[in-house]
């Protein structure tokens, strides 16, 4: 994932980090690598991902390790639970496979297929004695990772078979703290009903909020001889995952309740263990008149999560340009951070939504602002592939040579996806094709390097050269990696 978990986008490596680890280390040792890796031990993976189960079962009658695993710790296990490869993961277990074995992350084959919604996978690994709340190095359980994509079956499956809902990440977030976020609504629903089961016991007061029922919640905060401090007592309580009725009542767009909750005394900027408002639910689920009844009760415009989301970055990464219209007129701060330095504008780049970036850039958001790792919002759109946006931020003078903290410049990163209507979009608007990295690497080179023939033929009709060098060429760079290209360069008179 490009960005974080925020509030929260799950925070992978950033696109500098992305970009470091294929093209900042010297080639030479690339190519080592590549070469020098066991043929067998990587082919017996590849029949694993590919599920050619008769493959898999000769590899292993040859002597390979049932375990093996790459450089990230994937075993076949793994790689077959994600394809969905039912036959081929029963095949492992049966010959000993190790079914709680872990990558570098912690994750699980139970993880791993939970977090691709392979149902049928899933309930094989539980019956044959995974760890159904096994979590990773950042504390991620299998439940939040099928809540985080809202895989429905897989939930549900979970839950009936001991999933543990009240399990945090590092970060404070629960299954439900991160359905709720990423507005997934059914996810919500099944966890919330599973509160009301279980030992996470969700307060009635919450149920009502999200039904919107306002009579049921009037009825719950009715006076009595003790009125403002059980009121207050009640219309603050929290979840596990530390959610306020309020917080409910935004997430569903229940503006009654939302309205009798402040009457009564519900806190509007009251944060969830993460540092999640109201006021981020309201704007990341794009309910204007939500977002209007709490900044008009106080809600705090510029408050930030955890991991340094205020509501504008909310808003802009789900793409509700009224709510960012709105929040702007209202002085949001259009060059807060995130923690990785990602601001408003980089957020609506990435999501390609092209009328959010118009507002924020009307509202004078500067086009070339940069994170911590010197990426624009045009890095972002080219790594994408987002046309329209990428079109845009040219359209408003977005430097097409800007250099990103390795050199990286939106061409290189064009080039390296394959996106081939951004690469000649960059190019029209002048981007250099010659640009040079820290490392030495044209777009030229990258794009060799990844196998995109498509974009080396239209970088050389453009000028650039074959033969400019590095550790190698651009052109032996791709006839190491793709030799059956071979004739596709002789039209163009060029030799390897």
């Amino acid at each position: 994932m490009l960005i974080s978990a925020d509030y929260g986008y799950l925070m992978g490596p950033s696109l500098f980090q992305i970009f470091y680890r294929l093209f900042c280390v010297n080639l030479s040792f690339v190519f080592f690598l590549l070469f020098s890796q066991s043929d067998s031990n990587a082919s017996f993976l590849r029949a694993a991902r590919a599920g050619n189960l008769d493959k898999v079962v000769e590899y292993l009658k040859g002597g390979i390790d049932i375990n093996t695993c790459n450089q990230n710790g994937l075993n076949a296990l793994h790689l077959a639970a994600k394809e969905g490869h039912v036959g081929l993961v029963q095949e492992l277990l049966e010959r000993g496979s190790a079914v709680d074995s872990a990558t570098k992350k912690g994750n699980t084959a139970l993880h791993i297929a939970s977090l691709a919604g392979q149902a049928e996978v899933v309930k094989i690994l539980v019956k044959e004695g995974a760890n159904i709340n096994a979590q990773s190095q950042n504390g991620f359980t299998p439940l939040y990772m099928a809540a985080q994509e809202n895989h429905i079956d897989v939930v549900k499956y979970l839950l009936e078979n001991g999933a543990n809902q009240s399990t945090a990440t590092e970060d404070g977030f629960t299954p439900l703290a991160v359905a709720l976020q990423q507005g997934h609504n059914q996810a919500v629903a099944i966890l919330l009903e599973n509160d009301t089961k279980g030992k996470v016991r969700l307060p009635a007061l919450h149920i009502a909020a999200r039904k919107d029922d306002t009579k049921s919640a009037a009825l719950l905060l009715q006076n009595d001889h003790n009125a403002d401090v059980q009121s207050k007592m009640m219309v603050n309580r929290t979840t596990e995952s530390g959610f306020t009725p309020l917080h409910i009542a935004a997430h569903y767009g229940n503006v009654n309740v939302a309205t009798l909750l402040l009457n009564r005394g519900a806190a509007v900027d009251f944060t969830a263990r993460n540092g999640i408002t109201p006021l981020h639910v309201a704007s990341k689920r794009g309910n204007t008149n939500m977002v209007k009844l709490l900044l008009d009760r106080g809600g705090q415009i510029d408050a930030k999560t955890r991991d340094g989301l205020t509501p504008l970055h909310c808003a802009a990464r789900s793409g509700h340009d009224q709510v960012v219209e709105l929040l702007l007129e209202r002085g949001a701060p259009l060059l807060a951070r995130t923690k990785n330095g990602l601001s408003p504008l980089h957020m609506a780049a990435q999501g390609d939504h092209v009328e959010c970036v118009k507002h924020l850039l009307q509202h004078k958001a500067p086009v070339d602002d940069v994170t911590l790792d010197y990426l624009t919002a045009l890095h972002v759109a080219a790594h994408c592939g987002h046309y329209r946006v990428t079109k845009l931020l040219l359209d408003k003078r977005a430097n097409p040579n800007a250099r990103a903290l390795n050199g990286f410049t939106p061409l290189h990163i064009a080039c390296k996806k394959n996106r081939i209507k951004v690469m000649e979009l960059l190019v029209k608007y002048g981007a250099s094709i010659q640009a040079i990295t820290e490392s030495g690497l044209t777009p030229i080179h990258v794009a060799a390097f990844m196998g995109h023939l498509n974009i080396v033929l239209l970088l050389l009709q453009n000028g650039a050269s074959p033969d400019v060098t590095n550790i190698v060429t651009p052109l032996t760079s791709m006839e190491q990696r793709h030799i059956n290209w071979r004739g596709s360069f002789k039209k163009f008179n060029l030799s390897v």
